[in-house]
């Protein structure tokens, strides 16, 4: 019986997604327990420490972040997924894995190279992006940034090349529990040594966590058939290829973490304890973002890869303009939710002893502004990996950056010369990415020679109204139970009315959907009818993403 049950736990480990609807309810699943615990790790860290502490904790990730993303995942969402997948296609799968080799090798050695001056550097450095901070502040911030820098240079980089190997697979399951078991890692770290080494605890976390990200994918990619090779191959047509395509992904990742540096800067000059209601906010709008706009992105991109590949461009089209509408049916109703909740919400997430009231309000305030533009934010992950999938990462780059430059210009002129609070930052966020996805729609249209208008339009419109009629459905319930009936000073209070108002936003939104013959809405009581069938979901799915059967 044991030995059953362990067999059948690794097969359902190794089971192959087959279509874009059951690789997303992997992923998705699995974000949204990797982003519950991300919020929990964050109310450990406002329970036992100040905004002000935990600032300087947030901004020692700027550096090794910075870092990561401009040299490893520019090659992974642009290049190497696109490239591998061709490989895997037209069945190299050894050339495959000699590529994977070259990319991991190169990317850990251009790495350790970048990482040196920051590392020897890292306090003169923190100066300049912190200069609101004192200089304790700095000492801990360098010290931090150091140890942090440690923890990405090899298993995260590995990691996350593994995941870019097995989501070519369409393998999704162990990539995506891959993050959970980071934050597992980080959490227990603080849970048992922030008694003992305060918030140290929470970056010899980020050590622990990185290991136990990398580690859980290794048997995968073995099972598959991946033998490491110590290779440096500059000159294979697929590492070449791979740099190619990287390339302008990079300088676009660049500016978006040079738009990341101005944010830190703006708001370190506001004190440290704005760098925390900015990433508090940050991180309760990237919920819906990462749950649903990148999940569809991720799961979509092998597929959209393959179309091309194939020479199929209708039905690149049709499986492009689905898994768009499905990310805005999820999407909308959630934006509007943290726009109407914003404050029960950053009261459950982080309203913890050391959380006051006035940072409490201000994180509202910030989320507010941040979830205009939730749809924006997630539209931007697929329409950046289907130019991705046609081999073309010039085109969102550029417009990429072109989002950034206005990002960078209105932060500055809200906080340094108009001297707006903190959520000036999520303004000015929010109409650089409505920029982005409306520019980055109008290129891709060309690019393809023209979309169904009837299809890009009918289902998003719809969308949008029965969203607007739901934030009615939220906002009048929840100021009558909280002036009426519960005394939401108290949590567990607090827990049933949003609870309570939530329900009735969705059922709102669910109704309108059915009434305006929304078709995602179909797909989506089709997949709560049968997740109680989880394993059959992750094998096959009825409801597959047909390029032949548009939806109506």
């Amino acid at each position: 019986m044991v030995k059953n049950f362990f067999k059948n736990s690794v097969n359902f480990l190794n089971t192959k997604q087959t279509d874009i609807v059951s690789a997303a309810t992997v992923i998705m699943f699995t974000v949204a327990v990797s982003k519950i615990l991300g919020v929990i790790k964050l109310r450990m860290l406002s329970a036992r420490f100040t905004p002000d502490e935990l600032g300087v904790y947030f901004a020692s990730f700027r550096l090794p972040n910075l870092l990561f993303e401009f040299l490893v995942l520019g090659a992974l969402t642009s290049a190497f997924i696109p490239v591998f997948t061709r490989f895997l296609s037209q069945d190299k799968k050894d050339e495959a894995f000699h590529v994977a080799s070259s990319v991991i090798n190169i990317s850990i050695v251009l790495t350790l190279i970048f990482s040196l001056p920051i590392f020897v550097f890292s306090k003169e450095i923190s100066l300049f992006l912190t200069p609101g901070f004192n200089s304790i502040q700095l000492e801990t911030m360098a010290s931090f940034t150091r140890i942090i820098l440690i923890a990405q240079v090899i298993p995260l980089i590995i990691g996350n090349f593994l995941t870019g190997i097995l989501q070519s697979f369409k393998r999704f399951l162990i990539p995506a529990l891959a993050p959970i078991v980071y934050d597992i890692g980080i959490i227990v770290c603080i849970y048992f040594l922030s008694p003992k080494i305060g918030l140290y605890s929470a970056v010899y976390g980020v050590v622990v966590g990185s290991m136990l990200f990398f580690l859980i994918q290794i048997p995968m990619v073995i099972s598959l058939g991946y033998r490491f090779g110590f290779n440096f191959d500059f000159y294979h047509k697929g590492v070449r290829e791979i740099g190619k395509l990287m390339l302008p992904r990079s300088i676009g990742l660049a500016a978006s973490q040079i738009d990341a540096t101005v944010d830190l800067i703006l708001a370190s000059l506001l004190g440290a304890r704005s760098i925390t209601i900015f990433n508090f906010a940050q991180t309760l709008q990237l919920l819906p973002i990462l749950l649903f706009g990148s999940t569809i992105s991720q799961a979509a991109l092998p597929t959209l890869s393959e179309e091309i590949s194939e020479g199929n461009p209708e039905r690149f089209k049709t499986t492009l303009l689905t898994s768009l509408h499905q990310i805005l049916f999820l999407v909308f109703p959630a934006s509007i939710l943290l726009l109407v909740l914003r404050v029960p919400v950053v009261r459950l997430a982080f309203g913890a002893k050391l959380f006051d009231w006035e940072a409490t309000i201000l994180t509202g305030k910030t989320l507010a502004a941040f979830a205009i533009s939730v749809f924006a934010q997630s539209g931007v992950q697929i329409l950046a990996r289907a130019f991705y999938a046609m081999h073309d990462s010039k085109t969102p780059v550029m417009v990429g950056i072109f989002s950034v430059v206005l990002n960078i210009a209105l932060s500055v002129v809200f906080i340094y010369f108009l001297k707006y609070p903190v959520w000036a930052l999520g303004i000015s966020t929010s109409i650089a990415s409505i920029v982005n996805v409306l520019v980055l729609l109008f290129f891709l249209d060309r690019k393809v020679q023209g979309f169904d208008r009837q299809l890009l339009l009918s289902s998003p419109l719809k969308i949008l109204f029965a969203s607007l009629i739901t934030g009615a459905g939220l906002y009048i319930p929840m100021k009558l139970l909280d002036q009426l009936v519960f005394d939401t000073t108290r949590t567990i209070n607090l827990i049933i009315l949003t609870g309570v108002v939530s329900i009735i936003g969705f059922s709102v939104y669910l109704f309108l959907a059915v009434i305006l013959k929304i078709s995602e809405a179909r797909l989506f009581l089709s997949g709560i009818a049968k997740i109680g069938n989880f394993r059959k979901i992750l094998i096959t799915s009825p409801e597959i993403i047909d390029a032949e059967k548009p939806n109506p």
